[in-house]
């Protein structure tokens, strides 16, 4: 899925290095040190309810236990040494969980919630295609980036934010109120995770590319907002 990588250097005017997702070959403090900053993406797998308390029971899969592990470590890793770490679906999961947060895993059928994930049967255009609207927080970071206080956002995920981690401050919310951005700031770096997909086509979407832009800002130690 080299839509997030290409979007990330595109937008952000970064430099990729791309960290396999092998812990028992090799341990984050390695790489930690090397990176101005780390971008958690999305996929198709979902994290481990065991991460956050639960049993696995009916929980929809696929799961991959290497990128758990590997991201888990990343996040520590990146914070102890007070560099950047944003996320997008997954990644906004993993930072959820590694903040102490848990997740539902019932966005798509749940009588209290609107849709968040496409009918199953549409093509994978159509899953992108799958949108509501979000109201940003006033006075947060993506408010101020955006320059707006509501926006439409695609969205493709089945699990989403239960319980809002330790020390992280809500920057959206879906009509629903289900959890859609947050922040914080760790040892003077920024967290920023969005649970939609600025990576899909963000030619085509100003408020994809700034969020791009403000990861570019935060490698460089730039205020995030100008």
């Amino acid at each position: 899925m080299s839509r997030y990588v290409d979007a990330t250097m595109a937008y952000g005017d970064v430099a990729a290095l791309l960290i396999p997702s092998l812990p028992g070959r090799m341990r984050a403090a390695e790489v930690a040190g090397r990176l101005d900053g780390l971008m958690l993406t999305g996929s198709p797998s979902n994290l481990d309810p065991a991460l956050y308390g639960e049993e696995i029971g009916d929980a929809p899969g696929p799961f991959d236990a290497a990128r758990d592990g590997m991201t888990a470590d990343l996040i520590k890793a990146m914070l102890d040494l007070g560099k950047p770490v944003f996320g997008i679906c997954r990644g906004f999961q993993e930072i959820n969980v590694a903040f102490g947060g848990t997740l539902r895993r019932d966005t798509s059928s749940s009588s209290d919630l609107i849709d968040h994930h496409a009918p199953e049967d549409v093509s994978f255009e159509a899953m992108f295609d799958h949108v509501h609207a979000v109201k940003l927080m006033r006075g947060g970071v993506l408010e101020r980036a955006f320059g707006v206080q509501a926006a439409v956002v695609n969205s493709v995920h089945y699990q989403g934010v239960d319980r809002l981690g330790e020390g992280l401050s809500v920057e959206a919310l879906s009509e629903d109120d289900l959890v859609e951005a947050f922040s914080a700031t760790v040892n003077g770096a920024p967290v920023l995770a969005v649970q939609w997909h600025p990576e899909w086509k963000p030619a085509q979407n100003r408020q994809s590319q700034i969020f791009f832009e403000v990861f570019g800002r935060a490698l460089r130690g730039a205020p995030l907002v100008a």
